[in-house]
């Protein structure tokens, strides 16, 4: 027995945007804030003396990591408004296409 099919196409049109991809301005600004943490933790290289909080000597990797607890979140926080602002500004911008439903019935 041959099967037979019938197609049935419908057109509709959609409206189309770009968006940007968060998570890859989420990288990037944690890239940033890694970046900015190694140009702080360089710049400012402190003291050789005690903590006057807690009476204790911090080493230069120490200090990166207590700087990168700051800047890695402010990077990714900035990254993300990057984005957000280019979604508003480009996402305004739609288009409209033609996009073809086809329907296959098998019998």
């Amino acid at each position: 027995m041959a099967e037979t099919s019938a197609a049935h196409t419908d057109a509709d049109v959609a409206k189309v945007r770009r968006a940007p991809k968060y998570s890859v301005f989420a990288a990037l600004g944690a890239a940033v804030g890694i970046i900015a943490a190694l140009i702080l933790s360089t710049v400012f290289d402190g003291t050789g003396e005690a903590s006057p909080f807690t009476k204790v000597v911090y080493s230069p990797s120490q200090a990166f990591g207590f700087i990168m607890l700051w800047c890695v979140p402010a990077g990714v926080l900035l990254g993300m408004l990057v984005a957000l602002v280019l979604d508003w500004t480009i996402g305004r911008r739609t288009r409209e296409v033609q996009v073809a439903h086809e329907q296959v019935d098998e019998a």
